[in-house]
């Protein structure tokens, strides 16, 4: 293939390692000059490309990339935004392929979940519908650690980290207050329809009587009656009791306990805060002290606590998409496979983006103790390697030192203006 130019984007909710996935792209793209020009990455995901709204990293000074490793959220900027079907929207593919070939663009590299993977498809399609020759490359990204095939996501073993560090040392601080304060603490965390980060938490108990005391999974239905009764049994035994909810917690009707009765822009239910609702539940049953918390954009933010198996992972999945676009390879995702767990060791796989494009992996049954409040041995043995390592960014006057990209805009080519 002649050298052309890649494309770059970020795409859904990002992570304390994102940026260190754009890194290892553009990186190894700077390595092969003879077959790749600039990088040019689309200003809030793919919405960058619609509107012809590109940043051109060349600019970008070798430092300043490689400080992307240690920098959280989206440097180049994210989009929830899904590309309906060539059938439906054939205008929007009819723009890309406007603007791919206006600024020579012959790779497409796309870092996001499953609903973003559906884009990266839909762009492979595009170049066999469309006659225009890319390579599209999907990155795997998601908090959630949904995705299937890959063993698990970029952005998950960080986000699993704070929360077991989180309420470790929130448990420390109920425990010690619990004999005339706050009995009990409710920690809300990340996922929808997968109890991935919730099982996360479970790492910080260690022993009999440690936190969590309850874990709320999306796969386990709330049965009120059985939870309050265990909060209670909680306090009895231990003096106080910790529950980490997920924010896709439901009912055995499917729904959820925050459903706070809207959508978003993928047409997920758009969820409220459940730990108000949990904690509330507890108090107008047994009249506990509480209090809660929603760790939020905090979990997905907190790169000062990444775990270093992590980042090492994230940037591994950007340098590996560039080297399968060189090899011609097109519609395919780099994926982790883990092949030891004692020690610990994986290596890079490939799957094809329609295996993963609007697909989810739910915790298995196995992973949950058979009382549904609790991880099991098997889910720890899964979930330790990904916490583990610490790669804390550099620190100035306190406070992690993050770059901040110049984001350089490419000179637009094209006269007309696409309406989103």
């Amino acid at each position: 293939m002649e050298k052309r130019n890649a494309f770059y984007a970020q795409s859904g909710g990002v992570t304390a390692v994102i940026n260190a996935t754009a890194c290892g792209v553009i990186e190894t793209a700077r390595k092969h000059k003879g077959r790749i020009g600039k990088v040019y990455a689309g200003r809030n995901g793919i919405l960058g490309a619609l509107t012809e709204d590109l940043i051109d990293t060349s600019r970008e000074s070798a430092r300043a990339i490689a400080a992307l490793r240690h920098t959280p959220s989206g440097a180049f900027g994210s989009c929830r935004y899904k590309l309906k079907s060539i059938e439906e929207n054939r205008a929007q593919y009819e723009r890309l392929m406007e603007v791919f070939r206006a600024h020579d663009i012959g790779y497409f590299f796309y870092n996001g979940g499953g609903d973003s993977q559906d884009t990266s498809q839909k762009v492979s399609q595009l170049s066999r519908k469309m006659g225009y020759p890319i390579l599209c490359i999907g990155i795997p990204k998601t908090v959630d650690n949904d995705l299937p095939v890959t063993d698990n996501c970029p952005g998950f073993g960080s986000v699993a980290k704070y929360v077991a560090v989180s309420i470790r040392e929130a448990a420390f601080d109920v425990k010690s207050m619990a004999e005339t304060s706050t009995k009990v603490f409710v920690m809300e965390v990340m996922g929808r329809h997968a109890g991935w980060i919730a099982a996360a938490s479970g790492l910080a108990r260690e022993g009999e009587g440690d936190a969590p005391h309850i874990i709320l999974f999306p796969e386990i239905a709330f049965e009120r009656k059985r939870f309050l009764s265990r909060v209670k049994k909680c306090v009895d035994q231990y003096g106080y009791c910790v529950v980490c909810v997920s924010e896709g917690a439901r009912f055995k009707s499917g729904k959820f306990l925050a459903d706070a009765g809207s959508t978003d822009a993928f047409g997920h239910k758009q969820l409220g805060g459940v730990a108000p609702v949990v904690a509330d539940m507890i108090k107008q049953a047994h009249g506990y002290k509480y209090h809660w918390a929603v760790a939020d954009y905090l979990q997905r933010a907190a790169r000062h606590i990444a775990s270093k198996t992590d980042v090492e992972q994230a940037y591994a999945m950007g340098k590996a998409a560039v080297q399968f676009a060189l090899q011609g390879k097109t519609a395919v995702l780099p994926v982790i496979v883990r092949t030891s767990n004692k020690p610990y060791r994986w290596k890079i796989g490939s799957t094809s983006l329609a295996r993963v494009a609007n697909r989810e992996k739910m915790m298995p049954r196995n992973f949950i103790t058979k009382d549904g409040f609790g991880i099991t041995q098997r889910c720890r043995t899964y979930l330790a390697p990904l916490i583990r390592g610490e790669a804390y960014p550099p620190y100035r006057n306190g406070l992690p030192d993050y770059v901040r990209l110049r984001n350089v805009p490419v000179p637009k080519k094209l006269d007309t203006e696409f309406q989103i």
